[in-house]
């Protein structure tokens, strides 16, 4: 057996990895995650309830994302905080993904809603909280489904690598890594985007790199800046917080894009992406067809 991790870049494994989303016979039309395509996910922190989500789906359609993020069971610091509508939340992502055509990614926090979430869900989040949480990790590369792997606020990108390994020894290596910003002493924004994990993830394993712009920021004024910066920095894709009405959000609406400010966004990544030669993947009428748009 080699002692070359599952996850690096090595000679025997010398590719990037490409991640096929969707369903060719569901609503989803398939995707690839890795190669030339620049790839978004949007949507609300927490599905508040049905019109805000749709309304959501529909508005990120427009822009341009092909994936929909939207929290059903939510951790939060302060014990208080809404926690999400759990299966409720679930159910109105698979109505939203009907109508739209987006897959869905949500978080999975714990072992008793693996199995759900991986029934419904077409990629599955892990949360910075638990990157390492090895048990949870088990669970969820079980499913079978993309997995989107955030960085922990403290975590180093060894210890990021070491967590995608656990997914891969537990047979899934459909996995996305994602940095969301780490926790340093700087307090303007809410982490410290580590722009320099991008390369660097791109050296060292042939996994795909997403960026989180939206909790680096902690500040929907930056979020745009640090999306064209991922894309600059060789990301493949982008998990963005967009709100119809951020000020009244149950939850992180300070770091919340409008759905003016994601169509804003979008735009300037495709203005960026042809320099790159990159692409983004983009919907059109009817939920299973695309465009590329160069």
């Amino acid at each position: 057996m080699s002692d070359t991790p599952l996850v690096a870049r090595a000679a025997d494994r010398p590719l990037s990895t490409r991640i096929e989303v969707g369903n060719p016979r569901g609503p989803v039309a398939p995707f690839t995650v890795g190669g030339h395509q620049f790839v978004v996910a949007a949507g609300p922190c927490s599905v508040e309830g049905r019109d805000m989500l749709l309304e959501t789906a529909r508005g990120v359609r427009r822009g341009g994302a092909v994936l929909l993020r939207g929290g059903a069971f939510k951790p939060r610091t302060n014990p208080y905080a809404f926690q999400g509508l759990g299966d409720e939340a679930l159910d109105l992502l698979a109505e939203a993904r009907a109508e739209c055509g987006l897959a869905i990614v949500t978080e999975c926090l714990d072992l008793r809603h693996a199995d759900r979430i991986g029934a419904i869900a077409d990629m599955i989040q892990v949360g910075a909280r638990n990157m390492q949480n090895v048990p949870l990790l088990a669970a969820i590369a079980a499913q079978g489904k993309p997995v989107l792997l955030k960085r922990g606020s403290s975590a180093t990108i060894k210890e990021l690598l070491g967590a995608a390994e656990y997914l891969a020894v537990h047979g899934n290596l459909q996995v996305i890594l994602c940095e969301r910003g780490i926790r340093t002493f700087e307090t303007s924004t809410r982490n410290t985007l580590d722009i320099a994990a991008i390369p660097v993830l791109k050296r060292e394993t042939h996994l795909p790199v997403f960026v989180d712009p939206s909790h680096a920021a902690g500040d929907a004024h930056y979020v745009r800046a640090l999306a064209r910066a991922a894309m600059a920095a060789g990301a493949d894709g982008l998990i963005v917080e967009v709100h119809p009405s951020p000020a009244t959000a149950l939850s992180d609406g300070a770091q919340s894009l409008t759905l003016g400010a994601f169509d804003a966004m979008m735009q300037e990544l495709s203005l960026l992406a042809p320099a790159l030669g990159r692409s983004l993947p983009t919907l059109v009428a009817g939920a299973d067809t695309r465009r590329h748009v160069a």
